[in-house]
């Protein structure tokens, strides 16, 4: 007989000071929308499957935890941080992607790390600060990464914050991967400027220049590449701590 999540013990726990003011922030979350969708956990589900049969492959990518102070701060030049973070780091994971595609003839199901890694499991649950023993940092989403006992306090209303952060994060990237960003026509625009040069960079762009004769010479024989569902990403999935973004080629 399968066994529900919801029965499992749950380790790694925060010690919440206040239970009612608890319940009180799940009920909202609960009356919100979802940030994933069942159609796009079945599509992940189905891509799983085909990585576990060996006619795929997993490329899992992203921050060991994410942090709230990049939805809070702009770039020198003006522009949101956390836009621009989240659109280097899938270019780096379709950068990633296309090699692994190309040099193993196989799909790859991408998962990022990203749009609701706002918290982690800790080995330990204090450390040692300047006022003493206080509770160790669990992630934004809980509470604050001051080193003072007040900063490290639960805080259960974070976890609306952390919703609304993962709704924008999660808005963005689908707008990246169903408006041609991550389209696999756009490979030599993923070569970061920071590794373009590098011996990596040079490697990289060889290798995107392979890819975009293989499909000058299926346009050449009449394919309709903007038509093609196979060389766009098209889906978000979902993870166990929040939500992440999760694309496939069909």
């Amino acid at each position: 007989m399968a066994v529900a999540w919801k029965d499992r013990e749950a380790l790694h726990q925060p010690e919440w000071p206040d239970p009612a003011r608890l319940e009180e922030v799940k009920r909202k979350l609960h009356a919100l929308p979802p940030l994933v969708f069942a159609g796009e956990a079945r599509q992940v589900r189905s891509a799983l499957a085909e990585v576990a049969a060996g006619r795929a492959f997993l490329l899992q990518a992203g921050d060991c935890a994410e942090s709230f102070h990049d939805y809070e701060r702009l770039t020198e030049t003006g522009a949101a941080y956390a836009a621009v973070a989240i659109r280097q780091r899938l270019q780096i994971l379709l950068q990633m992607a296309a090699v692994l595609t190309y040099g193993a003839a196989l799909p790859v199901l991408k998962v990022g790390r990203i749009a609701g890694q706002f918290v982690k499991p800790r080995s330990s649950p204090t450390e040692s600060g300047p006022e003493g023993e206080i509770p160790v940092f669990r992630g934004h989403m809980i509470h604050d990464d001051a080193p003072t006992l007040a900063a490290r306090t639960p805080d259960p209303e974070r976890m609306l914050q952390g919703y609304l952060y993962s709704t924008s994060a999660l808005n963005l990237v689908r707008a990246f991967t169903k408006g041609g960003f991550a389209d696999l026509t756009q490979v030599h625009g993923w070569n970061q400027d920071f590794v373009a040069s590098s011996p990596q960079g040079r490697q990289y762009e060889a290798l995107a220049s392979e890819i975009e004769r293989a499909l000058a010479f299926m346009a050449a024989c009449g394919i309709d590449l903007e038509a093609t569902p196979q060389l766009h990403q098209v889906t978000c999935g979902r993870r166990t701590k929040g939500c992440c973004s999760t694309t496939r080629r069909r």
